[in-house]
């Protein structure tokens, strides 16, 4: 459809992909995912697994912060809830790792809701600190629950399996790890064309105001906290299936922030923000790696590594609030219109 061309239905306004160029474009990159394992060594395997993985638990955060306004530092607490659901039954019973992650989901939504039940009351900073109490009390629940946790020792995960073929690889890992965040991306675009979607920005907008639209803030306010956790949820499966260990220090409060800093630079409110997002913040610590190896500090590379990495989080958090409230999403729409606009941008 040609720019500023008048929309002949309800259903072609509401369509995804709402030109050839972008259905095009979209093609080209499922080819590209394809290739990618095929012409990609280990490394870079690993990093677009661990990307995709922070992708999804990113566009859940994004859901309930970006979209409902409800500040949460609990995702990586919903994780680990997904990670250990996914292990136990890996280890106990063998059920399909589908099936597995599906209940990793469901369980880290159900703890979500619980934890959601406050938000009708407090909101900001202090929702925010309801989530932190969030995550210490499943870090101790990993933590003492020996008989069915683990312990301190954490569990060690078989690796799932596909038509007796062990996932065991990072290449056998990408094929059900990214078509999944895929799906995931697809359902989040899509939720926002719905009337759940519209109600979670009426809520961020203005929640005295949904009030009194008739939308009802608890029950859409624990439906974004319930969706931002299975996302979490399911990430975490992934992340269990991925590194094939879950314990307790799996999952700090650092975790929490990175998915936060994830939304935060990569734009809150917007899909691609999450995937721009998530893809930087993953690649930052990576970058650390190396600035902190080249550095003469022998042995203590790796205690010096932790502390820069905290520091850079936050350090990204305030820069981009500060010079780019709307996020990296921002800067590719700018870069887009510079194009749409050439030779006749002034």
């Amino acid at each position: 459809m040609r720019i500023g061309s008048a929309k002949q239905s309800y259903r072609v306004d509401e369509a995804l992909f709402d030109s050839t160029t972008q259905q095009t474009w979209f093609g080209v990159l499922v080819l590209m995912l394809a290739a990618f394992p095929f012409v990609a060594n280990d490394y870079w395997l690993y990093l677009a697994c661990l990307v995709s993985i922070n992708i999804a638990s990113t566009i859940g955060l994004n859901i309930l912060t970006g979209y409902t306004g409800l500040v949460s530092l609990g995702q990586a607490a919903f994780m680990g809830l997904g990670a250990y659901t996914v292990a136990i039954l890996q280890i106990r019973y063998g059920t399909p790792f589908l099936l597995n992650l599906l209940a990793g989901g469901v369980v880290a939504m159900i703890g979500g809701i619980v934890v959601g039940l406050p938000s009708l009351r407090v909101k900001g900073l202090y929702l925010a600190i309801a989530t932190i109490a969030a995550g210490f009390m499943t870090h101790f629940l990993f933590s003492h629950w020996a008989s069915l946790t683990g312990g301190t020792g954490g569990l060690t995960v078989p690796p799932a399996t596909f038509l007796g073929n062990e996932l065991d690889t990072s290449f056998r890992i990408y094929w059900f790890v990214v078509p999944i965040t895929v799906l995931m991306l697809f359902g989040a675009a899509n939720l926002f064309r719905t009337r759940i979607g519209r109600a979670f920005i009426a809520i961020r907008d203005r929640d005295i105001s949904a009030a009194v639209l008739g939308i009802p803030l608890l029950r859409y306010k624990l439906m974004s906290f319930a969706l931002s956790s299975f996302y979490a949820g399911v990430a975490g499966g992934m992340f269990a299936y991925f590194f094939r260990l879950v314990t307790p220090e799996s999952f700090p409060l650092i975790m929490s922030i990175f998915f936060l800093a994830a939304v935060i630079v990569g734009g809150m409110g917007t899909i691609l923000g999450s995937v721009l997002g998530a893809v930087f913040m993953t690649l930052v610590p990576e970058l650390l790696k190396l600035i902190v190896g080249w550095l003469p500090l022998g042995g203590n590379a790796t205690l010096v590594l932790s502390p820069v990495r905290t520091i850079v989080f936050g350090l990204m958090i305030v820069l981009f609030l500060i010079l780019e409230p709307h996020g990296l999403a921002e800067i590719w729409r700018r870069i887009r219109r510079v194009f749409h606009l050439w030779p006749f941008r002034t």
